[in-house]
């Protein structure tokens, strides 16, 4: 699918506009009206497909003469500030109901659609953020507010959703901690057995390391595995979840663990993938090639 620039969009219009909501009549006296004429279709090349995956339009017959009515308003608009002001507003509002509020509730309840998001407590702050007046927050502490509150308002959704499961998992970590065998790593919550002790160095968090690796869920399932690959896995241990890099950073070389990793040193209240439901405990056998 071809996209299409905003000076096509504007091309069109200008093309289009007429007084009413119809498409205007060509009449092509000359070659300078045909030029133009030619112009005007060839510029609409995707347009549809725009309006609809970008803007959300309708683009059916029904709703098409409202669309034309809109252009010719736009274009005749010429250089009338307020109306310049008020598309713009119009346009914006658009994005933020049918783009920013949907994402925002996605984040946050996921598909329960019976949730959402004060639509009218966001165009306030909206408002006070683009006039500089009535601000009830500064920027910096509406940025923060925004990253912990989304956080929290996540876990808590997450936590009612999940509360079977992520008790389950508290306990089965419970179990291991009483396990013979099974040491933590200081007091980080991450359990592990040896079962290949080496005798190479230890990493730093900034080493590069080689593994190989299998991880599964507390009932067994594999959600991911790279013993069978032709190649070892090469990254740097601190661009793993805290687990993996408090455990890399504690095993010498040659050394091969099964590591228990509790949700909060994993992916917490976050989906990861497929198979990994928020509040997992994740099982890996770990294998530090060097």
């Amino acid at each position: 699918m071809k996209k299409i620039s905003v000076w096509a969009v504007v091309v069109t219009a200008a093309i289009m506009a007429s007084c009413g909501g119809r498409t205007p009549k060509a009449d092509l006296k000359n070659d300078l009206d045909s030029l133009s004429y030619a112009f005007g279709i060839a510029q609409t090349q995707g347009l549809k497909e725009y309006l609809t995956m970008r803007m959300g339009v309708d683009t059916t017959e029904e709703y098409m003469d409202d669309f034309i009515k809109g252009l010719n308003e736009g274009v005749n608009a010429g250089d009338d500030k307020a109306k310049t002001a008020y598309f713009a507003g119009l346009q914006i509002g658009q994005q933020i109901s049918q783009q920013m509020v949907k994402g925002i509730n996605m984040e946050l309840f996921g598909e329960d659609s019976t949730q959402t998001i004060s639509v009218k407590n966001l165009v306030a702050g909206f408002v006070a953020g683009t006039t500089g007046k009535g601000a009830l927050m500064s920027m910096d502490v509406a940025t923060m507010y925004t990253r912990d509150g989304m956080a929290d308002i996540k876990a808590r959704v997450a936590a009612k959703k999940f509360g079977d499961y992520k008790k389950k998992n508290e306990e089965f970590m419970k179990k291991i901690a009483k396990k013979d065998g099974v040491r933590q790593i200081d007091s980080t919550g991450v359990y592990y057995e040896v079962i290949t002790e080496g005798d190479g160095a230890v990493p730093e968090d900034t080493s590069t390391v080689e593994v190989r690796y299998a991880g599964t869920l507390i009932d067994g399932t594999e959600f991911d595995s790279n013993m069978n690959a032709d190649l070892p896995m090469k990254f740097q241990a601190n661009q793993v979840i805290p687990g993996w890099r408090e455990a890399l950073t504690h095993m010498p070389a040659g050394s091969t663990w099964k590591v228990y990793i509790p949700a909060d040193m994993a992916y917490g209240e976050n989906q990861a993938g497929e198979k990994i439901k928020p509040f997992s405990t994740l099982v890996f056998t770990i294998q530090l090639i060097k």
